[in-house]
C-alpha cells in the first residue's frame, strides 16, 4: 500500500468543530475549504436554497390569495347578519350566566339548608362548634347590655 501523506486536519485540509488547528488562521482554513468544495456542492446547494425559498412564496401567496377571498364572500353576510348575530350573542351570553350563577346559588342553598337540618336535628355537621361558641358569647353579650340598662335606669330613678 501506498503511504499517503495525511496531516490531523482530516481530508479536506479543514479543522474540525471543536479543533482550532495549529494556530494559523482561521480566515486562511476557511478558504481553502471552499477552495477545495465542488462547484457543484455550490450549485446544488444554492438550487436547493431556491426551490425551498420559492415554494413557499408560492405557499405564502396562495394563502394570501384565499384570505383576500374568504374574506371578500364573508363580508357581505357578516354586514346583513350582524344586526341579528350581535344581539343573539349577547343574549345567549347574558342567559348562559344567568344559568350558571343560578345554578351556583341553588347549590349555595342545598348546602346551607343541608347543613342546617343536620345540625337541627342533633349531628354535629362541621362548624357546629363555632356556632355555639358565638351563640354564647351574644348571649353573654346580651345578659350584660341587659344588666348595665337596668343598672342606669335604676340610678335615673333614684336620682
Amino acid at each position: 500500500m501506498a503511504d499517503h501523506h495525511r496531516d490531523n486536519r482530516g481530508v479536506l485540509g479543514g479543522s474540525g468543530f471543536g479543533d482550532r488547528g495549529y494556530g494559523g488562521d482561521h480566515g486562511q482554513q476557511q478558504q481553502h475549504y471552499q477552495q477545495k468544495q465542488p462547484a457543484m456542492m455550490c450549485a446544488l446547494k444554492a438550487a436547493t436554497a431556491a426551490t425551498a425559498g420559492g415554494s413557499m412564496l408560492v405557499l405564502s401567496a396562495l394563502i394570501m390569495a384565499g384570505t383576500v377571498i374568504a374574506l371578500t364572500v364573508a363580508t357581505p353576510v357578516l354586514v346583513i347578519f350582524s344586526p341579528v348575530i350581535v344581539p343573539a350573542i349577547i343574549a345567549l351570553a347574558l342567559m348562559a350566566a344567568g344559568f350558571v350563577t343560578s345554578g351556583g346559588l341553588g347549590i349555595a342553598a342545598l348546602s346551607v339548608f343541608s347543613w342546617m337540618y343536620k345540625y337541627l336535628t342533633g349531628k354535629h355537621p362541621p362548624g357546629a362548634d363555632q356556632l355555639d361558641d358565638a351563640k354564647a358569647r351574644l348571649a353573654s353579650k346580651a345578659r350584660d347590655i341587659k344588666e348595665a340598662a337596668q343598672h342606669r335606669v335604676e340610678q335615673v330613678q333614684q336620682g
